[in-house]
C-alpha cells in the first residue's frame, strides 16, 4: 500500500516496476515537441535563424574577437603617414623657412622661423605690394654668402619640411612694386610708388626709407609685367633689388621665382605673429590683396599629424568591426 506507481512501461516479460520513477517516453505519452527537435522529425532550424552552437567543447565555442593593436604598435604607422603628408604639404601647401640675416629687422629677426604659403600660386595668385615673400635667388644675389654643410639629420629634417634646405638659395624681402608700378627713391625718402608716398612704420628704427649712396640707393624704376621689386625692412642693411640692378633682370625678381608669401612667424614662441600687409599699401586704391590669397597658419608637421590621426582611427575601427563579425 505504501508503494506508489509513478510510471509504467511494458516489456517483453510484462513486469511492472514499482517504487522508482521511469522516464516518460515523449512519443508514447503524446508529448508535443518543437519543429527544431530532430528526434521529432523536424527539418532543423528555420531558414532565418543561424545554427545553434553548443556552449561546451572546443568545437562549438564561438571564436574570440582579436585584441586591437596597442597604441605603440600603431605609432610607427602614424609616424609614417605623418611623414608622407608632411612631404606633400611642404611641396604643395606650406613650408617653414629660417631667417638667415638681419635684412628684414625688426619685422623678422635672424633665427626666426616663418611659414610660407605655397598654395595660392597654384591658383594663379601673384605677389602683391606689401607682402613679405620668399623667392629663389634670381641671378646670383647670394654670391659670396657663407653656406653651411648640413649633416644627415638636418638633411632629413629639410626633406620633410621641418628645416629649410641648405641647398636651395632663397631670399626673403618685402614686395614694394609689382608689374606696371613706378618705384622711386630720392634723398632719404619717403619711398614713392606711382607717385604716392608710403608711410613705412616697419622700417628698422634709425634707418631712412631711402639710402643716400651711389650704389643703387637712389633710383626710379618701372617694374615690367611678370616681375616684382623687393626691398628689405632694414633699409641700410639689405642687398635687395636696389643693389642688383646690374644683373640680367635689372634688380627685378621674376614672379615665377617666388616660392610663396610668408604669413606667420612660427618660432620662437615669444615672436609668434602674423605678417599682414601694412595699411599704407591700401591708400588711394592700391591693390594689396589677391582674391585667391588664403592664409594657412599651421606647420607642415601639424597638418600632417592632423591628417594622419583620422586615417589610423579609421583603420582601427575597421579592424574591430571585422573582428566582431
Amino acid at each position: 500500500m505504501g508503494d506508489v506507481a509513478v510510471g509504467a512501461r511494458s516489456g517483453h516479460d510484462g513486469e511492472e516496476h514499482r517504487g522508482r520513477p521511469v522516464a516518460a517516453d515523449p512519443a508514447a505519452d503524446g508529448a508535443v515537441t518543437s519543429g527544431s527537435d530532430p528526434m521529432a522529425g523536424g527539418d532543423g532550424p528555420p531558414a532565418d535563424e543561424p545554427p545553434r552552437t553548443g556552449g561546451e567543447g572546443t568545437g562549438g565555442a564561438a571564436p574570440k574577437p582579436k585584441k586591437p593593436r596597442s597604441f605603440w604598435k600603431e605609432l610607427p604607422i602614424l609616424i609614417g603617414i605623418a611623414l608622407v603628408l608632411a612631404l606633400l604639404i611642404k611641396t604643395f601647401l606650406v613650408q617653414a623657412f629660417s631667417i638667415p640675416s638681419a635684412s628684414m629687422e625688426n619685422t623678422l629677426k635672424e633665427g626666426d622661423r616663418v611659414l610660407v604659403d605655397k598654395l595660392t600660386p597654384w591658383f594663379g595668385s601673384e605677389p602683391e605690394r606689401g607682402e613679405v615673400v620668399v623667392f629663389h635667388d634670381p641671378d646670383n644675389w647670394l654670391a659670396g654668402e657663407a653656406t653651411t654643410d648640413p649633416n644627415a639629420f638636418q638633411t632629413f629634417l629639410s626633406w620633410i619640411g621641418l628645416m629649410p634646405s641648405a641647398e636651395e638659395k632663397d631670399l626673403i624681402k618685402r614686395v614694394v612694386g609689382v608689374g606696371g608700378d613706378t618705384v622711386t627713391c630720392k634723398g632719404t625718402g619717403p619711398l614713392t610708388v606711382n607717385g604716392k608716398a608710403l608711410n613705412e612704420p616697419y622700417v628698422y628704427p634709425g634707418n631712412t626709407p631711402c639710402s643716400q649712396d651711389d650704389q643703387g640707393g637712389q633710383f626710379s624704376v618701372k617694374v615690367p609685367k611678370g616681375y616684382i621689386w623687393v626691398m628689405g625692412d632694414h633699409r641700410q642693411n639689405s642687398r635687395d633689388s636696389r643693389y642688383n640692378q646690374s644683373d640680367k633682370h635689372h634688380g627685378m625678381v621674376p614672379v615665377d621665382q617666388v616660392v610663396g608669401r610668408a604669413i606667420v612667424k612660427a618660432w620662437p614662441i615669444n615672436r609668434w605673429g602674423t605678417l599682414p600687409v601694412p595699411d599704407t599699401f591700401d591708400q588711394d586704391g592700391l591693390n594689396t590683396q589677391s582674391s585667391a590669397s588664403t592664409a594657412l597658419t599651421v606647420a607642415p608637421q601639424g597638418l600632417a599629424l592632423a591628417g594622419a590621426v583620422p586615417v589610423v582611427l579609421w583603420r582601427r575601427r575597421r579592424q574591430e568591426s571585422s573582428d566582431t563579425r
